[in-house]
């Protein structure tokens, strides 16, 4: 961010100059660090986990076991990443026919990079449901503070012998003091033949950001439901946990420029937005699913309209392709704000509050 005039805000931590938490604590990593951790027990056992801790009132789990990934975050100790039922696993236990055992939520799952959606038989092999991307560990370069932020980069190969050699080269970025966290990917082929390729961010948010209370946007310019399930459905609307609750999917075609996607939660006093150009990223998928043990929201942007797979991308001529060493760059940065004003009180059943929140744009 940028203060009047165009110059960068000043960086502090804890409201305190880096100057003078240099002055105030022995080590930097007291307020603000990147731990590097291994997970000793259960389905996690084995994987690595590296910590973000901006002093800002962030903390994020980066997955570099799956293909660096974002796993939990809380902000000013509220946790907003949705957890699957199943928890974080390691890459091994990963079944590529049985999606559902090993999707640990957290606030971002890559899909791709060859094909998003539902398994698909395409030229005779079989691809898994939203690619097998997930399930590669990264070769970690960098895990640091370096100058004003916290820095996470890593490259992960998804290769197969005679087949697709396509590469993800990753930059996790948190501004010191700060509660944002931006992703830089760029994909490149490095094979010797042109690939379909798919990619879609599955980002995954949950209680108690997700709540009745909570509040959706998207800066769409068309917005259609995808499956009978959804028709009908108000998109921006977030229910309770509710029996024999079907999940919703609805597609949002976004105008040229920033994409933009906001939850607020005037209960909690905060509000996520999570921004992405919309050059590479023009399609958003909105997943509700809001049964009881579940409660999740998912906003998913995309390099193409292919939640169906590549098969039928490439029958609708809307298949992207990267030529022999041709890469394409993408980017998405999610912002957490405080709300103006103190916290809405919680309506005492639980719903929404007597305070009714204002509009936002």
């Amino acid at each position: 961010m940028s203060a009047a005039g165009g110059h960068p805000e000043p960086v502090t931590v804890r409201g305190a100059s880096r100057a003078e938490v240099a002055r105030r604590v022995g080590s930097l990593a007291q307020v603000a660090r990147v731990e590097q951790l291994v997970e000793s027990d259960g389905p996690a056992r084995g994987a690595r986990r590296l910590r973000l801790v901006t002093g800002g009132g962030l903390e994020l789990d980066v997955l570099p076991d799956r293909a660096l990934d974002l796993g939990r975050l809380t902000v000013h100790g509220v946790p907003l990443a949705w957890v699957a039922p199943g928890g974080f696993t390691a890459p091994g236990l990963y079944r590529p026919d049985d999606f559902g055992t090993s999707f640990g939520g957290g606030l971002l799952v890559t899909c791709g990079l060859d094909h998003v959606g539902s398994p698909v038989v395409d030229g005779g092999r079989r691809f898994p449901q939203h690619g097998r991307l997930t399930a590669v560990p990264a070769s970690v370069e960098r895990a640091a503070v370096v100058g004003d932020e916290l820095v996470v980069e890593g490259v992960v190969r998804q290769a197969t012998l005679h087949e697709e050699h396509l590469v993800l080269r990753r930059r996790i970025r948190a501004g010191l003091g700060s509660t944002s966290v931006t992703v830089e990917d760029t994909v490149t082929n490095e094979g010797w033949r042109p690939e379909p390729h798919l990619l879609l961010y599955h980002a995954n948010l949950g209680w108690p950001l997700v709540s009745e209370a909570a509040e959706v946007d998207v800066s769409s310019s068309r917005v259609e439901p995808d499956g009978p399930d959804a028709v009908g459905d108000d998109w921006r609307r977030v229910t309770a946990p509710e029996a024999g609750y079907r999940q919703r999917v609805h597609r949002h075609d976004l105008a040229p420029g920033t994409g933009r996607a906001t939850v607020t939660n005037p209960e909690l006093g905060l509000r996520l937005t999570v921004t992405f150009p919309t050059a590479t990223l023009p399609v958003l998928y909105q997943w509700k699913m809001f049964a009881p043990g579940q409660n999740v929201l998912g906003l998913e942007p995309a390099n193409a309209p292919a939640i169906q797979g590549r098969a039928t991308a490439r029958e609708a001529g809307t298949l992207p392709v990267l030529a022999p060493g041709e890469s394409v760059s993408y980017g998405l940065r999610f912002d957490v704000d405080r709300l103006p004003g103190p916290p809405a009180t919680p309506h005492p059943a639980g719903g929404r509050s007597s305070i009714v929140p204002p509009h936002h744009a």
